[in-house]
């Protein structure tokens, strides 16, 4: 996510909030930019690309000698990285600065009408509608806080806003809405920041803030209120971690952090996909209804990661929309001749946007006049440009080399193509699509009550330090769960893991079963009768042959309890949402595993985050 600093006190506002930026690099960012309050006068610097860009526009052209400032790094959502669209943004009159992290949902309906008064935009974001509509509030007379206040209760969405006010150079107002914020304390000097990493170097005393919140800090005072202006008590903590570890939030690694991240990122990943009159509305699709009605074939390409959200895509799409597809490792797709034409829809999935594979893959396709949708977490990187339509993740930076939040956002994209397509083509009722919408809209939670499992499965890793081959099972949309579970455990833990259709076994691979090895089994909802029946036959398969079983059961599962060396419970979720839970105990298991064997959970040997060649 974007990284936020704010300022006011003795120092010089553009040192404290470069410096400020720069020790949140870490969160990932594609441009940067501050704004100090001097004289009565807005003073904004910004450039896309890395922080050290703005560094050197500054050294070229220094900001006024301001000990108020706010400043931004930005990881895009709406518009590509470009200059215009980095932060800070400016109303009309240049009277108020804002920064923003998260995505304001109704900001079309809301520029709209601003765009009807003749406001100008000179950007492509939702943030900068938030700037004009602060700067209209403090011209009419109110003061900052009262504006955000006001502005605050006309957003929908996730968002966190901070402002200054050039004609109110003594205080910065913020706004925290389902998206991180806090408060550090200082001697005659207080800071905002993202997390505390921004402030850390300064101060070590913070203030939590909470849900719909607004805080104002000046040198001497930190006032919080809820949007409606009620004053509010804010949580005080000392901050005890060093700044590695608050960069982490306080976790041993970044891929642990992004782990417990995946509630937010599932729910930043659901943020306005849909109209106010509840129908599905994707980030950039450009296809035409005519051109998706007259789809017969969807082939989905990826690689690794992606690969298996693509195979977990086919069950929904096919369910959903009774359009056949077909799931292709992007890197064999071209040198097999594939047979594609412009009624076939190629969907490519890559979290970084740059995959050398999936590239070349989509250029193939277009060669033979397939339209080609992308789903990828990088705004502005090279598959969407040349994609035909693009969903975007909003999983936000992550840093771990194997992919956690990513793989599940791609799973929540490829739902909501699956949806779209059935909207579209008419294969499903609109109120069929808003229950499932209401079950995806619930995972967070659901995901959020696998995370409070986690020092169990931590101690369930730690028991198989020693163990040198681990298999997984799956049926259905649980098998490509298998895979990605066998994945993270090789990617991390340096371990023979395989992961294999429960159904598979006993065509070979139930010759590896020996005495104590173990075995995962990701066990279907029972309201799939069949395929839980079927699964536990499998699983008593393996047991008879000394295999110890693992199983991940949804609660109130008692058939399987016989069958579990060790039990490991879900949420009661829909089979075809189910990799979205099953997925994390397994995230857990190999991040622990690799952790106590001594390994670089972040940065696992031979790998490497993007794979920009072929």
């Amino acid at each position: 996510m974007c990284g936020i600093v704010g300022y006011v006190g003795p120092q010089r506002a553009q040192d404290v909030v470069i410096d400020g930026l720069r020790r949140l690099e870490y969160r990932g960012y594609d441009s940067a930019g501050v704004a100090v309050v001097h004289q009565g006068e807005l003073a904004v610097a910004k450039r896309s690309g890395k922080l050290a860009n703005l560094e050197k526009e500054l050294a070229d052209h220094p900001l006024p000698p301001a000990h108020t400032g706010i400043g931004h790094t930005r990881w895009a959502t709406h518009g590509p990285p470009n200059d215009a669209n980095a932060h800070p943004h400016t109303g009309g009159a240049r009277r108020v600065a804002l920064v923003h992290n998260g995505i304001i949902e109704n900001f079309r309906e809301l520029r709209a009408r601003i765009e009807a008064d003749d406001h100008a935009f000179l950007s492509e974001t939702d943030t900068e509608i938030a700037a004009h509509l602060v700067e209209l509030q403090v011209q009419s007379g109110v003061d900052l806080p009262v504006a955000m206040q006001r502005v605050c209760q006309q957003l929908d969405g996730a968002f966190t806003l901070v402002a200054v006010d050039a004609e109110d150079p003594d205080r910065v107002v913020a706004a925290r809405r389902n998206s991180p914020l806090v408060v550090g304390l200082g001697d005659g000097e207080n800071f905002l920041g993202s997390d505390v990493a921004a402030f850390i170097e300064h101060t070590r005393e913070a203030l939590e803030l909470g849900q719909d919140q607004i805080v104002t800090i000046t040198r001497d005072d930190v006032t919080v209120t809820d949007f409606w202006g009620r004053p509010v008590e804010a949580k005080r903590f000392h901050v005890d971690w060093d700044l590695s570890a608050a960069e982490k939030d306080g976790h041993d690694w970044f891929m642990r952090k992004e782990i417990f991240e995946q509630p937010r990122a599932v729910a930043d990943s659901l943020i306005g996909r849909r109209t106010t009159a509840g129908l599905l509305a994707l980030d950039e699709m450009r296809l035409a209804d005519e051109e998706i009605r007259d789809l017969d074939k969807i082939i989905i390409i990826a690689c690794g990661t992606s690969f298996y959200a693509g195979m977990v895509a086919k069950y929904a799409i096919e369910h959903w929309t009774r359009t056949p597809v077909e799931v292709e490792l992007a890197s064999e797709f071209r040198y097999r001749d594939p047979i594609v034409d412009q009624t076939t829809l190629v969907v490519a999935i890559s979290q970084s946007g740059e995959t050398a594979d999936t590239l070349q893959a989509i250029r193939h396709a277009k060669s033979q006049r397939a339209r080609v949708l992308a789903i990828c977490n990088t705004n502005g990187s090279s598959i969407p440009r040349e994609s035909d339509a693009v969903i975007y993740t909003h999983a936000g930076p992550e840093i771990g080399v194997a992919s956690t939040k990513g793989f599940l956002t791609q799973l929540v994209a490829c739902y909501l193509l699956a949806l779209y397509v059935a909207q579209v083509k008419g294969t499903r009722y609109g109120d069929e699509i808003d229950e499932i919408m209401v079950q995806l809209e619930a995972m967070p939670d659901h995901i959020a009550t696998v995370l409070e499992q986690a020092e169990s499965v931590y101690e369930l890793a730690r028991a198989h330090v020693g163990t040198r081959s681990v298999l997984f099972l799956g049926r259905h949309a649980g098998y490509p769960v298998a895979l990605e579970g066998a994945l993270k455990l090789k990617e991390l833990a340096y371990l023979h893991a395989e992961g294999f259709a429960a159904g598979e076994l006993k065509h070979g691979p139930i010759a590896l079963i020996e005495d104590g090895l173990p075995v995962l089994c990701v066990v279907p909802p029972r309201g799939r009768d069949q395929l839980h029946g079927k699964m536990i036959s499998g699983i008593q398969e393996v047991r008879a042959r000394g295999a110890l079983t693992i199983c991940l059961a949804e609660e109130g599962d008692r058939k399987i309890e016989p069958y579990a060396d060790h039990l490991i419970r879900l949420p009661q979720v829909p089979v075809l949402l189910q990799p979205l839970v099953a997925i994390v105990p397994l995230q857990l298991f190999a991040c622990e595993l690799a952790t106590a064997l001594g390994h670089d959970v972040d940065q696992p040997r031979n790998l490497a985050k993007s794979v920009t060649v072929e």
